[in-house]
């Protein structure tokens, strides 16, 4: 980019036309007296006399240089640096076999698991980590930035390998103990199940005021319908389908998330999921900043150099070459 830092200069150049108009007006031939030109008509013009006004020129041209050179000509260089400050998320998946309720489809679990991963997709800078509960919790996936490890982990997940039940209470304080250490401003936990808290040692409320206490958000989800299909096995070893009560402590939920400045939803349906984490991901956007620099370099010596050189060049030529001869 190329901008003039004393613009004001470039007025000069009305003077310099003046004098152009005023130096055409008043040019004249070099002339002597003759008794008979006659034998001068057939003379052709040296190239002295054709270029006697080379000097006149050589000047404008070196003056012109001079008036850019003082406007002070300058290249600008833009640079700029973006700041981004993520956010760490921990997921919290219930796998307990209620999740194998059919309301969603496939079920439950494997839809909760489709639209985590659809909204990991959409974050760049966060770092994001899995816990997932039944009767007990465990890290599936620590915090990381390597989406590729978090899927591939995700796609691990399976149900049945850990005590039946419901410990949310648990799955918080684990869920905390990934987070405690973050140097992140925003720390968040997704919570989502379909039951009561009926296993481990510690209350959700109790651990909600241990994420407070380290500002952690907690979004609490409750997922599925109060009754739904869900699958068993009769006695010849067929699945078959028969709907089951379900029943979600919302008044809990709602005061483990709001307790800690987040917030509870509840989801009957694939859509209602995805439009809860499309909120969330609304709700803790990663915070980019951007510092523009410019940086300018002075150019008027392209400008002011060759001018002296071509008003030394006119003076050399006008004294010497085409010096006027009374």
């Amino acid at each position: 980019m190329f901008k003039f830092n004393n613009p004001e200069y470039f007025y000069l150049f009305f003077f310099l036309v003046i004098a152009i108009i005023y130096f055409i007006s008043k040019k004249k031939s070099p002339s002597l007296r003759f008794s008979n030109t006659s034998s001068l008509k057939k003379a052709k013009a040296s190239i002295r006399t054709r270029l006697f006004f080379l000097p006149y020129v050589l000047k404008i041209i070196s003056i012109t240089l001079f008036i850019i050179a003082l406007a002070r000509p300058q290249s600008t260089t833009e640079s700029s640096e973006t700041i981004t400050e993520g956010i760490d998320i921990v997921i919290a998946l219930d796998i307990s076999t209620s999740m194998l309720a059919q309301d969603f489809k496939p079920d439950r679990f494997k839809a909760s698991l489709e639209v985590a991963k659809e909204f990991i997709k959409g974050r760049q800078n966060d770092r994001i980590g899995f816990v997932v509960f039944a009767g007990e919790s465990y890290t599936q996936c620590p915090l990381t930035t390597d989406y590729n490890i978090l899927y591939e982990l995700a796609d691990k997940i399976k149900m049945g390998i850990i005590e039946d039940g419901t410990a949310i209470g648990t799955a918080i304080i684990n869920s905390i103990n990934r987070l405690k250490d973050s140097k992140s401003k925003s720390k968040v936990i997704i919570l989502l199940t379909d039951g009561e808290n009926n296993k481990g040692e510690i209350e959700p409320e109790t651990a909600a005021q241990a994420a407070e206490a380290l500002g952690i958000r907690i979004y609490s989800i409750g997922i599925g319908k109060e009754r739904a299909p869900y699958p068993f096995k009769d006695m010849f070893g067929n699945t078959r389908l028969r709907e089951v009560d379900f029943k979600i402590d919302e008044e809990m939920m709602v005061g483990i998330a709001e307790g800690t400045g987040g917030k509870y939803f509840r989801a009957q349906d694939k859509g209602k999921l995805e439009k809860i984490y499309e909120e969330i991901d609304k709700l803790e956007k990663t915070k980019i900043k951007i510092k523009s620099y410019k940086r300018f370099n002075e150019k008027y010596d392209k400008f002011l150099f060759p001018g002296m050189i071509i008003f030394l060049l006119a003076l050399f030529l006008e004294n010497t070459y085409f010096m006027k001869k009374p």
